[in-house]
């Protein structure tokens, strides 16, 4: 189920994505008087066309899902009539051709404002992003970071969420290579406390290595060791574990909680343990042997149980951003802002190899990520949306004959030089761009598996 809900997920956020994007395009054409032939949906042959307009504008839903494109009136393509040669695209003048093809990207970044707008008017769930442990010797412990601390401010910004902090946080990161913080103690007393990350951008933007690498978790209310449902054909089925069963002790050694029985179990793979169980009040022994799973770190181990989790657990460090109309467009316009940024910078820093590569992702983690946001709600849908349309924006502007960017780059050129490119250089430009395409998509697709494989 979880994987149709993903597949769904992805193929609407890729229509409502491209629709917008294509729109742009579409209706930039239709201003600039240039004639529209097609609105495709997807690629290859329409499945479904219908035909409107004073033009005959062929609308249509094609067989490949995976993006889409509109076909202007253009003699490069085909023999246009005397009467409609002012509306071919080829004969509008460079700054037209610019805002044609700018068009695109420019409401992919207004459709994200709109998504963060709705978002910040229904109401940003999160958690108070509260400090957790504290690594001995690590940076966050060298710089006097405690355990029950909240941060309230990064880089001088206010903070209401984990979510938000941590936006913050790479932003502060990459651009001053270090992390300002402005916590708040128990008692209500505030500080400033800085993370030194100099030199540190490639491992602290590897996935997941953030907190790890700083040295501190995000606080967690206890979350008792509870078993809440049992994986089929895994260890725990096998030892006979149960729903509702309490984990007490593990080969003597005394269970505290659901957090400390993951541990337990990561350090022994393949090891056969005697577990104690709670059950209906009363105490049982069971045998469990261990399984051995592959992970970044290398072999664990694992056993094919995840814990219960009551209802209320997070019920005191919920926090909801919500604000009235105007202030919420202050809001997703400055988030956008943020992302868009954020983004720009981390695609600089990977092609100078200051930020991890691993950060690019393919269809697979994108469709995964739809399906997990589509499942929990409609705001963080939104938000998942918001940041893959800044995304597509950024992407389709980069210099790279094949997207708008680099379409846009070549009438920069003719503008300087007072004359289109020749053939043959937009030719050999077009194979560069189709190379560097694939070979984007190939390590887009690596990085997918090697997360989805462990």
């Amino acid at each position: 189920m979880s994987v149709l809900v993903s597949a769904v997920a992805f193929l609407v956020a890729i229509a409502i994505l491209v629709a917008v994007h294509e729109y742009g395009h579409f209706a930039a054409a239709r201003l600039a008087g240039v004639r529209v032939l097609r609105f495709s949906i997807g690629f290859g042959r329409p499945i479904w066309m219908w035909r409107a307009g004073p033009d005959r504008t062929e609308y249509c839903i094609s067989q490949i899902p995976f993006g889409g494109y509109v076909k202007l009136l253009d003699e490069r393509d085909c023999p246009v009539a005397l009467a409609e040669q002012p509306r071919a695209f080829n004969r509008q003048g460079v700054p037209a051709r610019v805002f044609i093809l700018a068009a695109g990207p420019a409401l992919n970044f207004l459709f994200a404002i709109v998504a963060y707008w709705a978002m910040f008017m229904l109401g940003v769930p999160g958690t108070r992003p509260l400090i957790g442990t504290v690594e001995p010797g690590s940076v966050a412990a060298t710089a006097g970071l405690a355990g029950g601390e909240q941060i309230v401010a990064v880089g001088g910004r206010a903070t209401a969420t984990w979510d938000g902090a941590v936006v913050a946080m790479l932003d502060r990161l990459l651009e001053a290579g270090r992390i300002d913080l402005t916590v708040r103690d128990a008692d209500g007393r505030e500080r400033g406390v800085t993370l030194d990350t100099a030199g540190r951008a490639a491992e602290l933007t590897e996935p997941g290595r953030l907190f790890p690498g700083l040295g501190f978790e995000p606080w967690t209310p206890p979350l008792p060791a509870v078993v809440g449902e049992v994986l089929p054909g895994g260890a725990a089925e096998r030892a006979g574990l149960q729903p509702q069963d309490r984990i007490l002790a593990a080969d003597g050694e005394p269970v505290t909680d659901w957090p400390a029985w993951v541990r337990y179990v990561r350090e022994r793979p393949g090891v056969t343990v005697t577990v104690q169980v709670g059950r209906d009040g009363q105490e049982q022994a069971l045998t469990l042997e261990i399984e051995r799973a592959q992970a970044e770190e290398g072999e664990i181990g694992r056993i094919g149980a995840a814990p219960q989790i009551p209802e209320d657990l997070y019920e005191g460090v919920r926090a909801v951003e919500r604000y009235a109309p105007l202030p919420a467009l202050g809001q997703a316009l400055a988030r956008s802002w943020e992302m868009a940024s954020l983004t720009v910078r981390m695609v600089a820093r990977m092609v100078t190899g200051e930020v991890s590569v691993r950060n690019i992702s393919g269809p697979i983690n994108i469709a995964q990520y739809a399906g997990y946001s589509a499942s929990i709600g409609v705001v963080p849908f939104l938000s998942f949306l918001a940041i893959v349309s800044i995304s597509l924006g950024i992407l389709n502007l980069l210099p790279v004959p094949m997207l708008d960017g680099g379409q846009i780059a070549y009438q920069l050129i003719e503008a300087a030089k007072g004359s289109p490119l020749s053939e043959r250089s937009q030719i050999i430009g077009q194979q560069v761009g189709i190379a560097l395409l694939l070979l984007l998509m190939t390590f887009a697709f690596y990085n997918d598996l090697s997360r989805l494989l462990g």
